[in-house]
């Protein structure tokens, strides 16, 4: 009678580690490709950069970047998760391991340096403006004094253009990019800035498509990178590795030319892996 509980007690305990192991099949595997989910943290509200659409899709530059990396990670497009991670949110979601990698028009600089650690670059964008394709007055970023120039709540880019290029500019806060692009549209302020890329993804909707363009003035250096846990540099070279043929291959331009192009975005030629450009 003992031999049989501790059996049943066996039995039980083996079912629930089966049953453990089971559920775990679909957890992340930290890149081993084995078939397991693969974590990514992503922009879902950036035309061309990253965007969720209302069916459920993902599509955007930095998506078709994510997902040609987790490829030659060994991944398919059905293990990928992709996950909303906010601008203020990116260090948090890799120190606490909620993803695996970002590529989430994520910014190389020093400060971020200090938490996590950056493939890449993979992208050079630059901040520029936005304006009205018949809009022939703004010719450099001087010419913003006395022009309506938009800014998104917890923005930066315009503050940054008013305090040292244009302090005459009348600052107009909206609550997101889509707000100014109607904005600019009705001529109820005459230019949006913000990153060259996000612009230019922006200004590519069907929508908007020939009512825009961009300025071209670079006003500052934007080195997008992948951003992962500090430390990891076996996925760091993995993750350059896939970026490097990525720009061989030939898909990085196609995906520059699919997300940015009905902009006539003039882009950077793809950068040097490590080549940070200040």
């Amino acid at each position: 009678m003992q031999l049989r509980k501790v059996t049943a007690a066996s039995a039980a305990v083996l079912a629930l580690a089966l049953t453990a192991t089971a559920c775990g099949s679909d957890k992340e595997d930290g890149g081993s490709g084995d078939g397991k989910k693969i974590t990514i943290g992503i922009k879902i509200d950036q035309p061309g950069i990253g965007l969720k659409t209302p069916d459920g899709k993902y599509t955007g530059f930095d998506v078709d970047v994510a997902t040609y990396v987790a490829k030659e990670l060994g991944y398919d497009a059905k293990d990928i998760v992709f996950k909303e991670t906010k601008s203020a949110d990116r260090e948090t979601a890799i120190e606490r391991g909620d993803v695996k990698f970002i590529a989430a028009s994520y910014s190389i600089n020093d400060e971020r340096l200090q938490k996590v650690d950056f493939a890449g670059p993979y992208l050079l964008a630059h901040q520029d403006i936005l304006v009205r394709a018949d809009d022939d007055s703004i010719k450099s970023p001087a010419d913003l004094n006395n022009k309506k120039l938009c800014s998104v709540a917890g923005s930066t880019s315009a503050k940054n253009v008013k305090d040292k290029l244009a302090p005459k500019a009348d600052l107009q806060t909206y609550g997101g990019y889509s707000e100014c692009l109607t904005g600019l549209e009705n001529k109820v302020i005459d230019a949006l800035t913000t990153d060259d890329s996000i612009l230019a993804g922006y200004a590519s909707q069907q929508n908007f498509q020939g009512k825009f363009k961009l300025a071209g003035f670079k006003m500052t250096n934007e080195n997008y990178g992948i951003g992962l846990k500090k430390g990891d540099a076996d996925l760091k070279k993995k993750i350059n590795d896939a970026l490097t043929k990525m720009v061989s291959d030939g898909s990085w331009d196609k995906a520059v030319k699919a997300n940015f192009g009905p902009a006539n975005y003039k882009n950077e030629p793809a950068p040097k892996i490590g080549n940070i450009v200040k």
